[in-house]
């Protein structure tokens, strides 16, 4: 789906008003969820989510955590529940698997560490821990009850925030805020904006931990995009997002195609973009995960001068983020024992 506008108005408009009613019933399941006992798993579990859907940057937040865990010795395993996949799992994300059968994000997490898709997120667990991992990095799941996390991060994006603040469908918020701070350790907040600063102040208000850290593209494609006339097209959480960064890079954006959040290409739509670019002299770039996507398309003929923008995340208080994990980790492991 592609989130309405009014979701990220400071304020709540006239049409998130008339969805208030629906909210109620929303946040009322939303917050039994949560409220939920989980299975403790053989494995420590550090969960990356947010409170809001759509894209807030979790994935790189996640590669970005199983390298801290990993340059510590351990050996992280991804846990996600494969939204976009037909594959209900529990199984091990291997080079057969494409987009379609265990979603866009275990594709480009299994580039990382070893990942597991599973619906059943305590199947899952079990499962890293039989192939011999040490810690679990559940990718997206803080509302989902049926594990104990050891450590939540809620990744926001400082741009936007938690929108309107209202729970779905008036808002973009999962459930509550009063019941979604309780369940987090820390908040990791992505880029710049007063949405973002609030959100900040709030939880240190609460007693959270509060980490900042801004999405940079590679350097090398970030070079070569300096001066180009492009075409760019995404199926993200925000796509205004992603050719923000192009523009950034120094490239000239003359055409965008924004697509709903993982979008399942079809052969003619990625035909169409093609001759689109190649008419107007334009170079194409699509994001990592819009390409785990395009690469699953079989019918689709090859596209070798499509250009992906790879980002990383950096984190500005690293070191801060490692001891906490950390500490969560040997917590966990002098409990058991």
């Amino acid at each position: 789906m592609r989130a309405p506008r009014f979701w990220w108005q400071p304020s709540p408009s006239l049409q998130a008003s008339l969805l208030r009613p629906a909210g109620i019933i929303y946040t009322s399941i939303a917050a039994q969820r949560m409220r939920r006992q989980g299975e403790k798993a053989d494995l420590p579990i550090i969960c990356i989510g947010n409170f809001t859907v759509g894209g807030a940057g979790k994935t790189p937040t996640a590669l970005a955590v199983a390298r801290i865990l990993d340059a510590a010795g351990e050996s992280p395993a991804f846990l996600s529940r494969g939204y976009g996949g037909r594959l209900r799992g529990p199984v091990q994300v291997r080079m057969k698997h494409t987009a379609f059968d265990v979603g866009d994000e275990p594709i480009l997490l299994s580039g990382a560490a070893r990942t597991i898709v599973s619906r059943d997120r305590p199947a899952g667990a079990r499962l890293s821990y039989e192939i011999g991992s040490t810690v679990v990095i559940m990718d997206d799941g803080l509302q989902n009850p049926s594990l104990i996390k050891d450590c939540a991060i809620a990744v926001v994006d400082g741009a936007t925030g938690i929108g309107n603040g209202l729970p779905l469908p008036a808002g973009p918020l999962r459930a509550p805020m009063k019941v979604q701070w309780p369940a987090i350790d820390a908040v990791l907040i992505i880029g710049n904006g007063e949405p973002g600063r609030q959100i900040a102040e709030e939880a240190e208000r609460l007693g959270k931990r509060v980490f900042r850290a801004r999405l940079e593209p590679a350097m090398d494609v970030a070079k070569s995009l300096e001066g180009k006339k492009v075409l760019a097209f995404a199926g993200i959480g925000r796509p205004e997002k992603f050719f923000d960064t192009l523009r950034a890079c120094g490239a000239t954006v003359e055409a965008v195609h924004p697509f709903p959040d993982h979008h399942r290409y079809k052969a003619a739509e990625l035909t169409a973009l093609r001759q689109e670019a190649e008419a107007r002299g334009l170079q194409a770039v699509t994001t990592e995960k819009d390409f785990a996507r395009i690469a699953a398309v079989k019918e689709a003929e090859p596209w070798p001068d499509l250009m992906v923008l790879r980002v990383r995340l950096r984190i500005e208080n690293e070191a801060g983020l490692r001891n906490l994990l950390l500490r969560r980790i040997n917590e966990r492991r002098l409990h058991v024992a």
